[in-house]
């Protein structure tokens, strides 16, 4: 388990500015968040749980008139059993391998009772969204369904004992890889996605649920699929004291390992916290890296393998 001493001091943030750049740039903030709750209190996500965050500011994004498709995941756990769940939308538990296709179902069947005006939104974990769901969501966004896709990526399967996915980074401990940790690089999902054509994909953190808020809301104004990619602490898979969700989420995007963005009509650009860092210092990779467990086989090779990697990327990024 990790601990606070392994966090560095940064300069706080000038809070007030931040509030008043985003009321002028009509973006959403604290003041202006809607105070409808479609999630009950208490419900049985794990203490500090990042998507116990994005579900509520989710739903409450996409409103009341929204039917959910969900996979196996920690979410159906989250959720409850009926009669007893925290969700007060309609939800439809389907298997692992067919999200995508069952969303399609719940579309053609709000079509034919001439409801289209309904939210249809799959909301899966990154293995039934990269690994087991992708045929699935691949082919409906192929077809150009009117579904939103939302893949909350907390990097390995969770609910069933943290083993590896297709998204989990490489160096990662999880119990099927317990020794070096995963060998293979972290599938860049949202990348496979926009391939496809569709008109929006877009990238979140559960550190920063506004954002994410946002680019729900503007998902709900658009048709065809849409494709919102979220990370997504946790606690106990990711090995750091609950209490740390959002600082381990910050440093994230901080330090330019996960990107903020959104491609929409094939048009990418950067937004929020990683628009304002085009440019700037950032953390070292090591200091997220020693801010969880599971990164404690990296040694100062990969390290370095990865620090290298993000200056590349944010290089072309700064011009």
């Amino acid at each position: 388990m990790w601990f606070p001493g392994n966090f560095r001091r940064h300069p706080p943030l000038d809070w007030a500015e931040t509030l008043k750049k985003n009321i002028m740039e009509k973006k959403t903030t604290i003041l202006n968040l809607t105070e409808e709750e479609f999630v009950h209190p208490g419900n049985r996500a794990c203490s500090g749980c990042g998507l116990s965050i994005i579900y509520r500011i989710g739903l409450k994004a996409l409103g009341r008139n929204t039917i959910l498709v969900v996979p196996p995941s920690c979410l159906t756990v989250l959720q409850g059993l009926y009669p007893v769940a925290s969700t007060q939308l309609p939800c439809v538990n389907v298997t692992f391998a067919s999200t995508g296709a069952a969303a399609t179902g719940v579309r053609g069947a709000m079509r034919a009772l001439k409801k289209e005006n309904v939210n249809v939104v799959a909301w899966a974990g990154d293995g039934g969204t990269a690994d087991i769901g992708i045929q699935a969501l691949s082919g409906a966004c192929e077809r150009g369904e009117d579904i939103i896709y939302i893949c909350y990526d907390n990097e390995a399967y969770m609910n069933t004992g943290v083993q590896r996915s297709g998204t989990t980074p490489q160096g990662v401990l999880t119990t099927t890889t317990p020794i070096k940790g995963k060998l293979q690089e972290k599938k860049d999902v949202p990348a496979i996605i926009a391939a496809h054509g569709i008109g929006y994909v877009a990238t979140a953190s559960a550190a920063y649920p506004l954002d994410f808020y946002d680019k729900v809301k503007k998902a709900t104004t658009l048709s065809g699929p849409r494709y919102i990619h979220v990370h997504t602490p946790c606690p106990p898979g990711w090995s750091f004291d609950s209490r740390y969700t959002i600082k381990v989420g910050k440093l994230a995007v901080k330090s330019g390992l996960f990107d903020l963005y959104e491609i929409e009509n094939g048009e990418f650009k950067l937004t929020g916290e990683s628009k304002r860092l085009v440019g700037k210092d950032k953390p070292p990779v090591n200091d997220y890296f020693n801010s969880q467990g599971r990164f404690k086989s990296l040694d100062e090779e990969m390290v370095k393998k990865v620090q290298a990697q993000v200056d590349a990327k944010w290089a072309g990024y700064d011009a």
